[in-house]
């Protein structure tokens, strides 16, 4: 019996030794052709975003999304242990029965199905009662007010209208940061307003430097204030006003919690004399009606502002979908809603003021908003101390070693944020959620 063997034949050996070849030609020239196309797709980003180094390498991580990773990896090195969740800036609880039935009755409404673009008279309407009846503001429906897809949307529309190259845009730091970035993407250039507790949180607007101002274009203002907690004066908001008159800027104010105060009436921008002349007020059902992802507000303020605005609009988005915008004008046509939002986090808020005082930090009660911001430790004694150069790191810290998760605000100092739009059932769950932060912070002796 003659055995087999495995010694390919000559001719064989040439077809695999062949084949090998132009595999590894094919490949090779596959990848070329590949880094070609990446090369060329990458020539093309615009510089706004990176440019030709746009993909290339990894991008700064988004403070919040590397909250949610530090939120998941303490999660799962302490499976059961409860998340102490301080640092959402969204309200806990559902939108009022009322907006919800609007929404299912109008969603079902034939007539409401088409494309919105920049919104239909009943939302106009009930915005314009909702100005009057909350703030004491008289608008024109039809001339003053625009709908918008939430106050994000409207920041990002409104750079558009206002902002070329080398304009400089006034925006206070810490702030949400939306127009600005906007306002870079137009070759605007954002001059930051420190906000301190020195100043009340309000921005000076007399250090601005003169060749700031000579082009200058916008005043970006939120009160009451993300993060800070803090609420304008009217005295403030008439020196904004005269300000913006002097060096002739536009006022956009984000009032996106002034209706959330906790005692007195609601300020609006608008409401103090010559506001209207000058500027924008962006009004949202977000925060003050529990309603985050609706992505339903208004634009009010001077009639050619508020035209620009729409006119930009027009081009950009059709309109959020009239259902909604329904829904939220049955909201605003309700501002009890808010008062009793406004009631309950002004109990939290005596709560959470009171646990964190105990353990040692210099935290107020703001006038407004959900919204505490107090100053970071600089350590932070137990077993051992632990030393904190900034708010980031302390943050860092307590939700790895308690896992209890906030907000760290560096641009103006060492400083955290809470919120107390923390998830809790009901009242005595609340004093529940108090108590076991309390709990967590006592072991440790905090230095400031």
């Amino acid at each position: 019996m003659v055995g087999t063997s495995t010694t390919l034949r000559p001719w064989r050996f040439q077809a695999w030794l062949i084949f090998c070849i132009w595999a590894g030609f094919v490949i090779i020239f596959t990848a070329i052709e590949d880094y070609k196309n990446m090369t060329y797709l990458h020539n093309l980003f615009a510089r706004r975003i990176g440019g030709p180094g746009y993909g290339l390498k990894e991008m700064p991580i988004y403070k919040f999304e590397r909250i949610k990773r530090a939120k998941r990896a303490a999660l799962a090195a302490n499976p059961g242990k409860e998340l102490l969740d301080f640092g959402v800036g969204e309200p806990d609880s559902m939108a009022d029965p009322k907006v919800v039935a609007s929404l299912a009755l109008e969603a079902s409404k034939p007539e409401n199905r088409g494309y919105a673009d920049n919104g239909g008279p009943r939302l106009k309407t009930a915005a314009a009662k909702y100005m009057n009846d909350v703030f004491g503001v008289q608008v024109d429906p039809e001339t003053e007010i625009c709908h918008s897809i939430g106050s994000k949307a409207a920041l990002s529309i409104l750079p558009a209208a206002l902002i070329d190259p080398g304009d400089i845009v006034l925006m206070t730091t810490p702030g949400y940061p939306v127009f600005g970035t906007h306002a870079g993407y137009y070759g605007g250039i954002v001059h930051a307003l420190p906000l301190t507790a020195e100043n009340r949180f309000l921005p000076d607007l007399d250090s601005v430097p003169r060749e700031v101002l000579d082009k200058a274009k916008v005043l970006v203002l939120n009160y009451p204030n993300n993060p800070t907690g803090a609420s304008a004066t009217r005295e403030f908001f008439l020196k904004a006003v005269d300000f913006a008159r002097r060096e002739e800027i536009v006022v956009i104010h984000d009032a996106a919690y002034t209706a959330l105060i906790f005692e007195g009436t609601p300020l609006s921008f608008l409401s103090v004399p010559g506001a209207r002349e000058v500027g924008l007020e962006l009004h949202s059902v977000s925060k003050a009606f529990n309603m985050t992802g609706w992505r339903c507000g208004f634009v009010a303020g001077h009639p050619l502002l508020v035209k620009a605005y729409a006119d930009i609009k027009d081009n950009t988005d059709s309109g959020q979908f009239l259902a909604v915008q329904h829904a939220a004008a049955t909201a605003f046509e309700n501002p009890k809603i808010t008062r009793d939002t406004s009631a309950k986090y002004s109990r939290r808020m005596d709560g959470l003021v009171k646990v964190l005082r105990q353990a040692g930090f210099a935290a107020e009660k703001p006038a407004g908003s959900f919204f505490l911001y107090t100053r970071a430790p600089k350590a932070a004694k137990g077993g051992k101390t632990v030393t904190f150069a900034k708010g980031e790191e302390f943050s860092k810290w307590l939700i790895e070693e308690q896992l209890v998760s906030t907000v760290p605000w560096d641009e103006a100092g060492p400083n955290v944020r809470f919120s107390v739009t923390f998830a809790a059932k009901n009242q005595a769950d609340e004093d529940r959620v108090l108590r076991e932060l309390a709990s967590r912070l006592q072991p440790y002796r905090f230095e400031f």
